[in-house]
């Protein structure tokens, strides 16, 4: 008789990763804010961090900060979406933290100017893709769970 051990959950896993770029978006915002100009958020975000040369004849591809922390945003939505398909108690309090990051991220793009740019409405969205996708995969795996419909 085969005897299972119950999985060990690190409370880690109910932190929602979407919250590191998020995290590192607002640090600058209220840094910027600093400054006093109220601009400054959206000149930070867009002026170029880096090039990298193309093969294409004379192209140079810009990187802005912006574009680095949409894609570090990519990154974690990627693994918030993996972290979604299990059905443990963790997950539920992983969702509720998602949703909770998604109305702070609203909230702040509805209310304060420094928020108010391309980079932080994707990143709000990719927070309510999150809270989406880990409800719709919850709700599935319950229902395959419990045979309804």
């Amino acid at each position: 008789m085969a005897t299972t051990t119950p999985r060990q959950t690190s409370p880690l896993t109910a932190f929602p990763l979407l919250a590191i770029p998020v995290l590192v978006y607002n640090i600058l915002a209220f840094i910027s804010l600093i400054g006093g100009d109220p601009n400054s958020a959206y000149n930070g975000l867009t002026q170029p961090w880096f090039t990298i040369p193309m093969p294409s004849a004379g192209t140079q591809w810009i990187i802005s900060v912006g574009d680095v922390i949409i894609l570090v945003g990519l990154f974690m939505l990627f693994f918030e979406l993996l972290k979604s398909t299990s059905s443990d108690q963790v997950a539920i309090v992983n969702h509720s933290f998602s949703m909770v990051l998604f109305i702070v991220c609203l909230v702040e793009f509805l209310l304060l100017r420094p928020f108010g740019t391309s980079v932080f409405f994707l990143l709000t969205m990719m927070t309510l893709l999150d809270v989406l996708a880990g409800f719709i995969v919850t709700i599935i795996t319950a229902r395959r769970d419990f045979g309804v419909g």
